[in-house]
């Protein structure tokens, strides 16, 4: 038996099955101007076993972080993934699972969704979590819509110490929905509390802040909270879940709507995603949640189960009347993040907690002793991103440190122009006590030069 297809016949079979004279007819619709005039240099084709390792060979050409030390972060984190995680997630019951619209026969996924969303309540103080959000980006947005809808006002404000990535994902729903995003202005690398209720009136339907902010340092989201609510506005807080294993959870600050980026809870860093949103709220608000909501309940028998719960419908056949248009969610990336955190328990997540804080105020110490280094602020509170101040250009500082294969941290001029010697910096538990060391090194070597 060949397995080698007769190229000709098969491509006069398939034009005449759908009614062709020409191949040329087939490219009737394309403009004649991109059309190619003549075939393309291609190689000869590969077997198997050598284009395997012809793309490994490429491949090698990149460069990663097996063979690298990344102290870049900004909302994306190179955290420990325990192996249980890709051993779990890859079964197929989950890696082909889409939305479980039929309970029947999706028990697995709606329990796995369950089981997510009781762990980002647990962990976030909030009464409420739905499926998941694409990212934080995006969930944040939705937040803002959320809280207008609520509060029928027409203005955000949100801190500038808020990932300016978010920021811009913010603007765009707000710009594109007819409300007004306001930018509360920065008090060092801390949201300025007296420009902040001085912003806030009886037009806000929301106050946004991060915690820690962009810069790592922890905000009084206590008092952000009390602004809000001191003027009727809704709270809505990005928090970092890593750093839940140690700081006070939002809901205990009574914050309205909490959302994050999940992708620390083990998932790679990868090209930038794929990302998780998470999003909590208080139960007063469940109506008007975006995405959907998993729920347990009984059969006639008593046993228990697992459904699709308050899920607006309008939200995938009358989009222009629905109160979000999420309508899909990262449930592999979520399967993910409850692995992680059921694997690691409240005491390990204490544990990374602890390893992110003390290594990252151990390399704070350390880097800000290189030439013409400047460190946090005094007494400054962060978590395990910081800012340091350096000679000349950071972008180029971060090629020379590249030579010496570590990935330095995010300039900062780009988003805050102030800030145009400034890096931020992040390191988690991955980092010993020798690769921070390392960095140190190198970056007194390129200072000093």
């Amino acid at each position: 038996m060949s397995y080698i297809s007769n190229t000709e016949t098969d491509r006069a079979e398939m034009m005449a099955a759908i009614g062709i004279q020409d191949f040329q007819e087939l490219l009737a619709p394309i403009p004649a101007s991109v059309q190619l005039k003549e075939g393309l240099a291609l190689p000869p084709a590969l077997d198997e076993y050598n284009l395997v390792r012809h793309l490994q060979a490429l491949a090698g050409k990149n460069d990663d972080l097996e063979a690298n030390l990344c102290f870049l972060g900004a909302g994306i984190y190179d955290h420990f993934r325990p192996t249980v995680i890709g051993a779990l997630q890859s079964r197929g019951e989950f890696l082909t699972a889409y939305t479980p619209y039929q309970p029947e026969v999706s028990q697995g996924m709606l329990q796995a969704i369950y089981e997510y969303q009781s762990l980002i309540c647990a962990l976030t103080a909030m009464d409420l979590s739905n499926a998941s959000m694409y990212d934080a980006a995006t969930g944040l947005a939705e937040a803002g819509l959320m809280a207008t809808s609520l509060t029928d006002r027409p203005e955000i404000v949100c801190s500038s110490a808020v990932n300016p990535h978010y920021r811009e994902v913010i603007r765009t729903y707000a710009e594109s929905t007819g409300y007004r995003l306001v930018e509360a202005p920065l008090q060092g690398l801390d949201t300025d509390l007296d420009a902040l209720r001085s912003i806030v009136s009886d037009r806000t339907a929301c106050v946004i802040a991060q915690q820690p902010n962009f810069f790592g340092a922890l905000d009084d989201i206590g008092e952000i909270t009390e602004i809000a609510h001191r003027c009727g506005a809704l709270s809505v807080i990005s928090t970092d879940p890593i750093s839940l294993g140690l700081l006070n959870p939002p809901g205990n600050y009574d914050v309205d709507i909490v959302v994050g980026e999940g992708q620390s809870l083990g998932s790679p860093m990868g090209f930038g995603g794929p990302l998780l949103g998470f999003f909590a709220c208080k139960q007063k608000f469940v109506r008007s949640f975006p995405g959907r909501i998993v729920g347990a309940t009984v059969d006639q028998q008593g046993r228990r189960g697992y459904t699709m719960t308050l899920r607006t419908r309008e939200q995938d056949i009358r989009r222009e009347k629905a109160t979000s248009n999420i309508c899909t969610n990262q449930a592999l990336i979520a399967l993910a993040a409850t692995i992680y955190m059921c694997e690691l328990g409240k005491n390990g997540l204490h544990g990374v907690a602890e390893l992110c804080l003390q290594k990252a105020h151990y390399a704070e110490r350390i880097l800000s002793a290189a030439p013409g280094v400047t460190g946090m602020p005094a007494a400054s509170k962060f978590f395990k991103e910081f800012v340091i101040t350096v000679p000349g250009n950071p972008a180029e500082l971060n090629r020379k440190l590249l030579k010496d294969k570590i990935v330095g941290g995010l300039p900062l001029g780009p988003y805050y122009p102030e800030m145009a010697n400034s890096m931020l910096v992040c390191v988690t538990e991955t980092k010993s006590r020798a690769d921070i060391d390392r960095f140190a090194t190198s970056l007194s070597e390129q200072t000093k030069a």
